[in-house]
């Protein structure tokens, strides 16, 4: 069967990821190493994300604010354990002018240089941090409940668009508590918001649970995560949140007033999501002719493609296709108005059409002029392109039939999307007993393992350094204990000692 994309999954998921990106008119290189142009279709895929995940992050009690892209170095002095997690990735920023240098071209002001480096935003718990100390006073300025849209930057090595660039996008959550207890609360369930928004907006199923000590983020005292399989088996970390406890708060003087008139340490939290889930939502629910994306995302869920031959009838053509779309747009689905966009750009209504089947619009309607004289339309569902006989499934229906089903299809999609994904999840976790059936697992030749689940006793120190050496040997992590996993009943792969818990091992992103 030919596909629409000169490359498969199955012959090179790299390269086949790569040309999704591209032909699904996602986004492109920018000409400055890790950073990308992220397309229209792309970035309306992002203004979706970020629509439905603000109504989320707002209906828990948070507002929206916005913080410096600059941050002074000694802000991240204060804290020594999160400034060396983040030391490598740091772009920082020592002028603020340029003169020529003689030559043709510019150069760094000597006498511009900043008396105090400014780093530009990798996170903001330290620039936040220290306007919560300014903020919190007393028990009752506490909890502080804030949140902001922003683009940080971390110095990648390794670059991959969406994945891991070195400009992204992202919300971060950032939150000051009176108690340990309410902080740790606000950690789980933001996890849950990102839990439930994976599942029910990207048709994504994830797993959610606790990271291993080894990796927390810097300066936590507990990570969480929401852990997605990709088609090929690797793990994608698609959101986390984090329980800094109060040394964040120690660093940067966040107290308070308690009731009895003494003063406390605020307990602080983060929590982030980020245009990883792009990635996340391309390699989960990308086949061999592009991408398919689950309704609720989609800037366009419908489009309807009229076959234009630039001949007069065109006209009465453009009138019913614009009738449909007016009708359409009168209709809701999912929740909110159907979003359906009439393609008249001048091209080839096959080349329309493969267009809009690389980029994921849900559905596709053709018009042609027998189909107007028959008050039909053609129908193309993306997440099931063709027949059992290999050619498109394209399906004729009464345009009315079809505008009252509309709804209920798109609904149907997202949930076809989303079922299909979790059964391919779920068959590829399996448990291993021991250590050597976690190496037979991975053995080398092993295409598209999956995740294993293994129970083990939660080491630390030298103890929990060996084990990761031991992964890393099979280019493997601990993904998280999954909250809702069995009770551990067994002894631990990597000490023998008894289990505490079960965790996931995984290849990741």
């Amino acid at each position: 069967m030919k596909h629409a994309l000169s490359v498969t999954r199955d012959a090179d998921f790299a390269a086949w990821y790569q040309s999704v990106i591209a032909e699904a008119d996602l986004a492109e290189e920018s000409g400055v190493r890790g950073c990308m142009v992220i397309r229209p279709w792309g970035y309306g895929i992002w203004e979706r994300i970020q629509r439905l995940l603000d109504d989320r992050i707002k209906a828990t009690g948070h507002e929206n604010c916005y913080f410096p892209l600059f941050i002074p170095l000694s802000y991240f002095e204060k804290e020594a354990e999160h400034v060396e997690g983040f030391a490598k990735e740091m772009a920082v920023v020592t002028h603020h002018r340029l003169i020529p240098d003689g030559k043709g071209g510019l150069m760094p002001d000597p006498a511009a240089k900043l008396e105090e480096p400014l780093v530009v935003r990798p996170t903001s718990e330290t620039v936040i941090g220290t306007a919560f100390a300014r903020w919190v006073q007393s028990w009752r300025d506490l909890p502080v409940l804030i949140n902001q849209w922003a683009n940080v930057v971390r110095w990648e090595m390794r670059t991959r668009m969406f994945l891991r660039t070195s400009e992204f996008l992202w919300q971060e959550g950032h939150t000051a508590h009176a108690t340990a207890d309410e902080a740790r609360d606000e950690t789980r369930k933001m996890l849950e918001v990102y839990r439930s928004f994976a599942e029910d907006c990207l048709a994504l199923p994830v797993v959610a649970g606790e990271k291993p000590e080894n990796e927390r983020f810097p300066g936590a005292v507990a990570t969480y995560s929401i852990e997605a399989m990709m088609q090929d088996g690797k793990a994608l970390q698609a959101g986390t949140s984090h329980f800094l406890g109060t040394n964040f708060a120690h660093a940067q003087n966040i107290r308070f007033q308690n009731a009895s008139g003494e003063l406390e340490l605020a307990n602080t939290t983060s929590w982030g999501v980020s245009t990883r889930m792009i990635g996340g939502v391309i390699m989960v629910h990308g086949d061999d002719d592009g991408l398919r994306v689950p309704p609720r995302i989609a800037p366009w869920q419908i489009v309807i493609v009229p076959m234009l031959r630039d001949q007069p009838e065109d006209e009465a053509l453009i009138a019913y296709a614009k009738d449909i779309q007016s009708n359409l747009a009168g209709l809701s689905a999912l929740g909110e108005p159907v979003r359906a966009l009439l393609d008249l750009k001048p091209a080839k209504a096959a080349t329309k059409r493969w267009g809009w089947v690389k980029k994921g619009a849900p559905i596709v309607i053709e018009i042609g002029g027998r189909d107007m004289a028959g008050g039909n339309v053609s129908v193309i569902r993306r997440d099931r392109l063709y027949r059992e006989d290999g050619k498109l499934d394209s399906q004729v229906m009464a345009r009315g039939d079809f505008e009252a089903e509309a709804p209920a299809l798109l609904a149907a999609i997202q949930q076809a999307l989303h079922d299909e994904a979790r059964a391919r999840m779920q068959a590829a976790i399996v448990p291993a007993g021991d250590f050597a059936a976690v190496e037979a697992h991975f053995a080398e030749g092993v295409k598209n393992p999956g995740w294993v689940e293994v129970q083990w006793a939660r080491p630390t120190g030298a103890a929990l350094d060996a084990v990761v050496e031991r992964l890393k040997a099979l280019k493997l992590t601990i993904r998280n204990a999954p909250s809702d996993a069995a009770v551990a009943d067994g002894a631990c792969v990597f000490t023998g000692e008894p289990a505490v818990e079960r965790v996931l091992l995984a290849r990741s992103y």
